[in-house]
């Protein structure tokens, strides 16, 4: 029995398997170890896979996974919100990058048709690589990223009548009257077939799958559907990547659609390795190697040329100038389509060879480096900005109206655009806290100014955007983030302007502790420690163990793994809660009209009345740490009181109106 296929699966998930490990290490996306592994092992260099076809369909399952997961991702209403984004974003990045390069290509003495063509297959960039980027950077929701989400779908979608284009360039007899009758006829079918699977067909079906409660049946009708849809539009002459990403369109809208990604993600990272494999076992060394400085020539204009272009895409849809910049460099590469494409062309004898040959060497190039190239968005952004830029392209061509904010003292200042950050801006309106949000945004920040919402539109980053959020003269400035980097840019700045507010950090990981501390952080919450002390507090509350166990275990736990950063740093609220359970110091900020001000300690009598201690009070930037019974509560003191949560919730009256 002939097991070659069974064979070269075992040496690429051997192969894949190391790279993976070595990049991780290294952190290198592993997208490049996958295609270091396919060139390794394929027929052009050490020739060990056997059975390139058989990997060949793996990496197209691969791809029909992904796209599939992409659409239940993103449901038909998230895609009528961006529709802009799509029809007039990528209509006009893929018709000038179709027409620059048309142009140039010409220019080097080659036809019209086979310039046109090469036109088209540098237009396309790759969905695969880029949201699987953005994705791994959780900036997919992005506005940037948005954009770019609605680009690479008018790319896919386009490849149709690209394909359909492809046999008239390769001087083919075609009846234009029936292709384009044939065309509107699928293209009505598929809209009509969408809509109806998305509202009637597929809740109700994996409705009455998920009654049954078997995992197995649920997984299996998913992947009939996935298939089933990818293979009715591979019959009528579309790729099955798109069928796959109308069937997880039509999944979308279900209540069953999360149960169904989670479950298919494992599934999704295997196949499309295979994917990416199969692609670098394409890639001809002995040829990159005779023609080097062409391809390295040609790999520069190709992304300094899409670059260009996707940013004055990005720019004429109203990105300000780093979104510009971030959106170029998402779509700087050729993408996983330019393949099928190319090889299309190739069969009709409109490029021949040698065109072919450096065509998958660009693309496979610049879609390795692709990584590094988004990572620098960033950097380059900020490069770019030091130079005398136009205001109108700083801010874009259609920028969000700032909204006057008086000037705030002691308030605060909560910086990120997650629902963390939005849900405690929420919290801070209903308790009448002053607060600025500063929101790197503009539809979320148009959203929420719309709500009534104090908030600044702006990067962070930028000293201007600080001021005028007033954190000068903020009592805690909230960094709602996630990443090192960006949360140590972002710290440093703020402690240029605010020697004394505390800054409270979300990280994502406990080992960034240590580092934000030492650049000023006041207090790091990281995220999956604090998520796993939640859980495990409602576990213990659960098993009826009484209070005090439960605040001494978890004082413990935070101890045992923050707790000498907290003490480095002065944070003394854990060690209060060791001695005395339920007893916090909070800062109290008394505002215009409140029941106190005009009284004295003695006549607040707030041991008396709440069982609550006054320890300290700030004025004017002055810290009053044995306030004296004749102290005279005024508006605009920050009152420091001891208490338990309770005793301080009744008395917070007397601080505000």
């Amino acid at each position: 029995m002939e097991l070659s296929v069974l064979k070269d699966i075992v040496i690429i998930f051997a192969l894949s398997s190391f790279v993976n490990y070595l990049f991780t290490r290294i952190k290198v996306p592993t997208i490049i170890g996958y295609m270091l592994t396919g060139v390794l092992v394929g027929p052009k260099l050490m020739g060990i896979i056997k059975a390139p076809l058989e990997i060949e369909l793996m990496a197209e399952i691969g791809v029909v996974l992904l796209l599939f997961m992409i659409g239940m991702e993103f449901s038909l209403n998230h895609l009528f919100k961006i529709r802009r984004r799509v029809f007039l974003g990528g209509f006009l990045q893929l018709s000038l990058t179709t027409l620059v390069t048309t142009l140039l290509v010409h220019f080097f003495n080659l036809n019209w048709k086979a310039s046109l063509f090469i036109g088209f297959l540098t237009a396309l960039s790759s969905t695969a690589v880029v949201l699987k980027i953005l994705q791994d950077r959780s900036e997919i929701t992005s506005n940037y990223g948005r954009t770019v989400l609605g680009i690479l779908i008018f790319q896919d979608v386009v490849l149709v009548p690209l394909m359909l284009f492809t046999p008239f360039l390769g001087g083919g007899e075609i009846d234009y009257g029936r292709q384009l009758f044939l065309l509107a006829g699928k293209s009505a079918f598929i809209i009509g077939f969408l809509y109806i699977g998305n509202r009637w067909i597929m809740p109700r079906l994996l409705h009455r799958i998920a009654l049954t409660r078997n995992q197995e049946l649920f997984m299996m009708i998913v992947l009939l559907i996935c298939l089933s849809v990818a293979l009715m539009t591979y019959q009528m002459g579309m790729p099955l990547a798109f069928g796959a990403f109308l069937a997880g369109l039509m999944i979308s809208e279900s209540e069953y659609s999360h149960d169904a990604f989670g479950n298919l993600i494992t599934f999704r990272d295997t196949f499309t390795s295979f994917f990416f494999v199969s692609i670098g076992m394409l890639l001809d060394l002995s040829f990159v190697g005779e023609h080097f400085s062409v391809i390295l020539i040609i790999v520069v204009l190709v992304i300094f040329v899409k670059m260009m272009i996707g940013a004055l895409t990005a720019f004429l849809l109203g990105h300000t100038f780093k979104g510009t910049i971030l959106v170029g460099v998402a779509l700087s590469q050729v993408g996983e389509f330019s393949f099928i494409l190319a090889k299309q062309g190739k069969d009709f004898s409109i490029i021949n060879d040698f065109y072919y040959q450096i065509l998958l060497a660009v693309a496979i190039i610049t879609m390795s480096i692709s990584p590094f190239v988004i990572r620098l968005g960033s950097t380059i952004s900020g490069w770019l900005l030091r130079l005398p830029i136009p205001r109108f392209m700083i801010e874009g061509l259609f920028p969000l109206k700032q909204i006057e904010i008086p000037v705030l003292q002691n308030h605060l200042v909560l910086i990120g655009k997650d629902s963390r950050a939005q849900n405690l801006s929420k919290m801070a309106k209903h308790y009448h806290l002053p607060y600025v949000s500063i929101v790197f945004d503009p539809e979320i920040a148009r959203q929420r100014q719309e709500k009534g919402e104090t908030v600044v539109y702006g990067d962070a980053f930028n000293l201007p955007i600080l001021e005028k959020a007033y954190v000068p003269n903020a009592h805690i400035v909230v960094i709602s983030i996630g990443k090192l980097d960006v949360l140590t840019v972002i710290i440093n700045k703020v402690r240029q302007l605010n020697k004394h507010a505390a800054i409270v950090v979300r990280t994502r990981h406990i080992e960034d502790i240590e580092a934000l501390y030492k650049i000023g952080a006041t207090q790091v919450i990281p995220e999956e420690f604090e998520t796993a002390i939640d859980l495990f507090e409602r576990v213990m509350a659960n098993f009826l163990l009484p209070r005090k166990e439960i605040d001494s275990a978890i004082d413990q736990i935070r101890n045992d793994h923050y707790g000498i950063f907290l003490e480095e740093n002065g944070n003394s609220r854990y060690n209060i809660s060791k001695d005395i359970p339920d007893v916090e110091i909070i800062p109290m900020e008394i505002q215009m009209n409140a029941p106190i001000i005009g009284q004295t300690l003695l006549d607040a009598q707030l041991r008396q009345l709440y069982g609550i201690t006054l320890v300290a009070l700030k004025r004017d930037q002055k810290v009053i740490d044995r306030p004296k019974p004749s102290l005279i509560f005024c508006e605009g003191d920050v009152a420091y009181i001891l208490g338990k949560t309770e005793q301080i919730s009744k008395a917070a009256g007397l601080f505000s109106v």
